[in-house]
């Protein structure tokens, strides 16, 4: 299946209202980029009254304004909403503070895959957008002498755990990840737009407004949605959702 953006969007408009926000880049053809911005019917801005704390620290957390959700990295673990989704539309704006950030956002993980998680650890199940700077790819090369392929830096998707995932191509060399189609995420102190879909057990990621990855037949595809701290400052902003039929 060919994932183009023009041809989803014919097939979702006749059901979805969306809204559009350009970015500062043109295509190859020279057109504007368009991201969904999270405004419009049905879309619910999530706050801290929304999240519940499973496995981090007191104050690993804090928003800001109810906008700005700054997370120090320390403990690793998570935090998780309060509510179950299913087939849903987010929105997420990130920015790494530091070289060689390491974070995500989990889509359905049931509640098994949280329950008694020490801390230090991370949800054992879900599907895992992956949130990683640049830096990691360079300091991973450092340590070990050698490129590392079995991940990337630009919106890898994948199956945490007991979960399931078929990945779209380009996968990794064990075929357990989405690896994305371009390298489209910017580094460390630089802000991102993320937009997921997540329908009837299929995943895909957009990154600053050109979808890159994702995968079918993702089992559960019900649960939470986590957003991961691992190890370095992060901030999200503008974090939002709509639930789909």
């Amino acid at each position: 299946m060919k994932r183009q953006i023009p041809i989803l969007i014919a097939l979702f408009v006749p059901l979805f209202t969306f809204a559009f926000h350009s970015v500062n880049a043109e295509d190859s053809e020279g057109l504007p980029k368009a991201c969904i911005d999270g405004s419009g019917p049905g879309w619910v801005e999530l706050a801290e009254k929304d999240f519940a704390q499973v496995n981090c620290d007191p104050d690993t957390w804090t928003w800001e304004d109810d906008d700005l959700i700054h997370c120090t990295g320390s403990p690793v673990g998570v935090i998780r909403t309060k509510k179950e989704y299913t087939n849903f539309e987010l929105v997420v704006e990130w920015k790494h503070l530091k070289p060689a950030g390491n974070s995500g956002v989990f889509v359905w993980a049931v509640e098994e895959s949280l329950e008694g998680i020490e801390r230090g650890t991370l949800p054992k199940g879900g599907i895992e957008v992956q949130i990683l700077d640049h830096g990691y790819a360079e300091k991973y090369e450092e340590s070990h002498g050698k490129k590392g392929d079995w991940f990337t830096t630009n919106g890898d998707v994948f199956p945490v755990g007991t979960s399931k995932m078929n990945p779209f191509p380009p996968v990794s060399p064990n075929g357990s990840r989405s690896f994305p189609s371009k390298d489209l995420t910017n580094g460390h102190g630089e802000w991102n737009h993320y937009y997921v879909r997540a329908i009837n057990g299929e995943v895909r990621l957009w990154v600053n407004g050109e979808e890159v990855s994702g995968g079918s037949g993702c089992e559960p595809a019900h649960g939470y949605l986590c957003l991961e701290s691992e190890g370095s400052p992060i901030v999200f902003k503008n974090l939002k959702i709509r639930e789909l039929p």
